[in-house]
């Protein structure tokens, strides 16, 4: 197919999506190497331009997931019913099970209340990844919102060769 027909490359480079990082986040990661830019978003951290409302990702520290398991269960419940009405979303969390299991925190919340916690949210349709450690997060969050905007990418391309299609044809 000649561009001329489709004005779309073919693929989508990883350096072409554009990630949006909320004004909120206090700790953002580094998405190399997708581009990144800061912006409001109602719902989690992360999204992609184009995908506001397809994408969502919300990251969390240990810290930060054990408050969301505790004193603001009732914040955060509300987080997680926003965050279910996208169709890619995530909780990218910067720790492991292991971490979650030993309970190393200063907070009266149990390890296995907060590991029934994830396991309820996951139950619920929302994908938990206990990346492991900030590195990894940071990384499985840019691959997310990369394959996101991809597949979004794709079926654009998708359209519009569709929309080609019967010109071509002489239709």
């Amino acid at each position: 197919m000649s561009r001329r027909n489709n004005p779309l490359p073919a693929e989508l480079a990883p350096h072409d999506v554009i990630a949006i990082v909320d004004t909120r986040e206090q700790a953002p990661f580094d998405l190399a190497p997708l581009q990144m830019i800061e912006g409001s978003l109602t719902t989690g951290d992360y999204s992609f331009r184009g995908g506001e409302q397809i994408c969502r990702i919300e990251r969390k520290s240990l810290p930060d997931l054990v408050g969301c398991c505790g004193t603001e269960r009732q914040r955060f419940e509300r987080e997680v019913e926003r965050l279910l009405a996208f169709p890619s979303r995530a909780i990218v969390v910067e720790a492991s099970w292991n971490d979650v299991e030993a309970g190393d925190w200063r907070s009266q919340i149990s390890a296995k209340a907060v590991a029934q916690s994830l396991l309820s949210w996951i139950s619920q349709g929302l994908p938990v990844v206990l990346a492991g450690s900030r590195e990894k997060a940071a990384d499985y969050t840019a691959r997310m919102l990369y394959l996101a905007a991809r597949r979004q990418y794709r079926t654009a391309r998708a359209m519009i060769k569709g929309i080609s299609s019967p010109r071509e044809a002489g239709n």
